[in-house]
């Protein structure tokens, strides 16, 4: 269909018609799926609810962050290696303690840094 466009106020008559209703939901900063291994957090999320034949679903765009969820159920964020190995070089630390101060700056290695070498 090389070339052939429809303009927005088109394609909402044309939603309408098959009834299809779309809103976007205001105020969601995040928005968690939990597993029964891992939590799923997506940050800064858009959030979009579409009803279409009696069904309803949710459209979500965001940044992506997986926890794991540890044997006493808690989550914990997983960070990318290269995080934690900057963090341990730059602050000249073991790895416990850089994983602790990346969860304490939620995953800034900069931050995280800075905190370790203030305490």
């Amino acid at each position: 269909m090389g070339g052939m466009r429809v303009n927005d106020r088109q394609m909402k008559q044309a939603m309408k018609k098959m009834g299809i209703k779309q809103s976007a939901l205001d105020g969601v900063t995040k928005v968690v799926i939990k597993t029964k291994t891992a939590e799923l957090v997506i940050r800064n999320a858009e959030v979009v609810r579409v009803e279409m034949g009696g069904t309803v679903t949710y459209q979500v765009t965001g940044v992506e962050e997986e926890r794991s969820i540890g044997e006493d159920g808690v989550a914990r964020p997983t960070f990318p290696e290269e995080d934690i190995a900057l963090v341990m070089s730059q602050a000249n630390c073991d790895r416990e303690k850089a994983v602790v101060a990346l969860e304490a700056t939620d995953g800034q290695p900069a931050e995280a840094i800075i905190k370790i070498m203030t305490e």
